[in-house]
This record gives C-alpha cells, sequence and structure tokens, in this order.
C-alpha cells in the first residue's frame, strides 16, 4: 500500500535536482557571457579613446 510514497519522493528530488542543475548551469553560462561583453566592451572604449602621438 505504502510503495508509491519511494516514487513520488524520487520522482519529486528529481524534478528539484534537475531544475537546480538548469538554473545553475544557466547561471554560470550568463555570467561567462556578461563578462566577455564587459571585456569587449572595454577593448573598444580603449581602442577608440588611444590618443596618436
Amino acid at each position: 500500500m505504502m510503495d508509491w510514497v519511494p516514487i513520488v519522493f524520487f520522482a519529486f528530488k528529481i524534478l528539484v535536482f534537475g531544475t537546480g542543475m538548469f538554473f545553475a548551469i544557466k547561471w554560470h553560462y550568463d555570467k561567462e557571457k556578461k563578462e566577455k561583453e564587459k571585456k569587449e566592451r572595454n577593448q573598444r572604449a580603449v581602442s577608440t579613446h588611444r590618443t596618436h602621438p
């Protein structure tokens, strides 16, 4: 009669951990992309503001 409890808990656990892993990967990917864009923006700003001797 209580055989469904472990199945439900296991399914819930998989759902929670799967969602957590998705958002962790997404957060790291977005963070890396944002840092890359910031670096490119700074590179452009430095290259356009150089003074010529």
